[in-house]
């Protein structure tokens, strides 16, 4: 498993995949950008990942890696590390910055303030981020290990997801009758709150992947290349 791990983050991962991870989350400086919005971008590295310039499917990466004496559990497990590495490398970078980027926005007028997320509600913001990705990783691993080839479409329908997702929960529950606690929470009311939100989120992250890991192996099994 660590071989296979190696793999991938030396031979599967494209360069540009780096770049995703350590130069987009400094769009949180851009004064007024929602800050929940900017987690969508990790997601744009899917399919570089998993087509690989001329490493992944134009050279039959998944068919190669079947065919080494390991366990197909074990590929998709590892596919999932390495999608897993870089959605918390992006938002440690991303928390990194979050300081720099409330001191930047505190200062912007009402009608320029950000309406329903908030940077200072940037743990709950992760708390979010990290149900999306969940999410997002729901829709796409199955929808490619079911052909071992549908990037494109997984990766329309991931994104898609991820952005629905977002509206609702950053966008529409706030303000509904009824939730205002959840919106107090998103705008940065009482940290000890925000990191019991974020200690859930974390909790339902891992069980969905552990869903993910499951049914996309099930669905490995059944491809005939």
């Amino acid at each position: 498993m660590k071989a296979l791990i190696y793999k991938e983050l030396k031979l599967s991962m494209h360069p540009i995949c780096y770049v995703f991870m350590f130069l987009f989350p400094f769009m949180l400086l851009i004064p007024g950008f929602p800050s929940a919005v900017g987690f969508i971008y990790i997601l744009s590295a899917y399919p570089i990942l998993f087509l690989g310039a001329n490493k992944g499917q134009q050279s039959n990466d998944l068919l190669y890696t079947t065919l080494l004496p390991i366990r197909k559990k074990d590929i998709v497990k590892a596919r999932i590390f390495t999608v897993a590495f870089m959605q918390f490398v992006f938002i440690f970078v991303a928390s990194a910055l979050s300081p720099l980027a409330y001191f930047i926005n505190k200062e912007l007028p009402p009608d320029k303030a950000i309406p329903g997320i908030g940077i200072n509600g940037f743990v709950s913001i992760i708390g979010i981020a990290l149900i999306g990705y969940s999410i997002a990783d729901l829709i796409f691993f199955p929808i490619y290990y079911k052909h071992g080839k549908s990037i494109v479409m997984s990766t329309l329908f991931t994104i898609l997801g991820f952005v629905l997702y977002l509206a609702i929960f950053t966008i529409v529950i706030p303000y509904i009758p009824g939730c205002e606690g959840y919106s107090k929470l998103l705008q940065g009311s009482g940290l000890g709150a925000q990191f019991i939100f974020l200690g859930i989120c974390l909790a339902i992250y891992f069980l969905l992947h552990l869903i993910v890991y499951r049914v996309s192996t099930r669905l490995l099994e059944k491809v005939d290349f």
